[in-house]
């Protein structure tokens, strides 16, 4: 019933046989291999605790892998600490459930934050950017949806689903080679969930970022990503193009025969 995963001759990154552990000998992610190409959005879809923000958290070192290797390019993430660990994150644009913004800052400087890992230390400190990048911002603000009247407005005073778009701005700031997105639309209502959704995949293919979102909502991952990835109990059961995704497979990734 599971699809052959998609053959990609130049994937931007690669897992290879990743486990993880939080107990020794209990696995929440069970040998898992995937490719994901260089543009285009991939929806993880599966029942809660079956390991799909874990696997989003060991791609960019939120938690380490148990085993297995995480290449982004040739750079292997799983081996790296430190200083390289940390060069190597600017490349991996994160968006997170709960926004994860700076409440006390202005839209701005949460945007602007995207770009720490690529000034010195002290002019960090006293946010102290390129002209260059702060223009990149403006320009970002407008192209979540915002505009430059949202600029100066502290992140606290946001509604759910402004947060969320300086949250992908932000990340779009860092020029990643790949963004990850945890939940993005869970802690919003329905209409603003799709008008979430509708930026990012609009995003990966104006700006050709690949976007990797873990879900629950089926029908948003069916109507956005170009690729759904099934997983349960810590296994890959599904990986296929949307429309290949049936009531079967739900049953296998979900459990239950109730699907509609």
């Amino acid at each position: 019933m599971t699809l052959a995963p998609p053959v990609l001759s130049d994937p931007v990154l690669s897992i290879r046989s990743l486990v993880k552990e939080y107990r020794p000998g209990q696995p929440v992610l069970k040998d898992i291999s995937l490719d994901f190409a260089s543009r285009g959005v991939t929806a993880i879809i599966g029942p809660s605790g079956t390991g799909k923000s874990t696997l989003i958290r060991c791609i960019n070192r939120l938690v380490d892998p148990t085993s297995g290797d995480i290449l982004l390019g040739e750079t292997n993430l799983a081996v790296l600490k430190g200083k390289a660990l940390r060069l190597a994150r600017r490349r991996i644009g994160m968006v997170f459930q709960e926004y994860n913004l700076v409440e006390r800052l202005s839209v701005i400087e949460n945007l602007l934050s995207g770009r720490l890992g690529y000034v010195s230390p002290v002019r960090a400190f006293f946010r102290k950017f390129p002209d260059g990048d702060i223009a990149r911002a403006y320009e970002l603000l407008d192209a979540v949806g915002l505009g430059a009247d949202f600029a100066t407005r502290r992140a606290d005073k946001l509604s759910g689903g402004q947060r969320q778009r300086v949250g992908i701005a932000r990340a779009i700031m860092q020029e990643p080679a790949v963004i990850l997105a945890d939940e993005p639309t869970s802690s919003l209502d329905p209409k603003t969930s799709v008008e979430i959704m509708e930026l990012m995949a609009g995003l990966a293919k104006s700006r050709d970022i690949p976007i990797i979102i873990n879900i629950h909502n089926v029908e948003l991952a069916k109507r956005y990503a170009n690729r759904i990835i099934g997983m349960t109990g810590g296994h890959v059961v599904f990986d296929g193009p949307p429309e290949a995704l049936k009531k079967e497979h739900l049953s296998q990734i979900y459990g239950g025969e109730d699907w509609h």
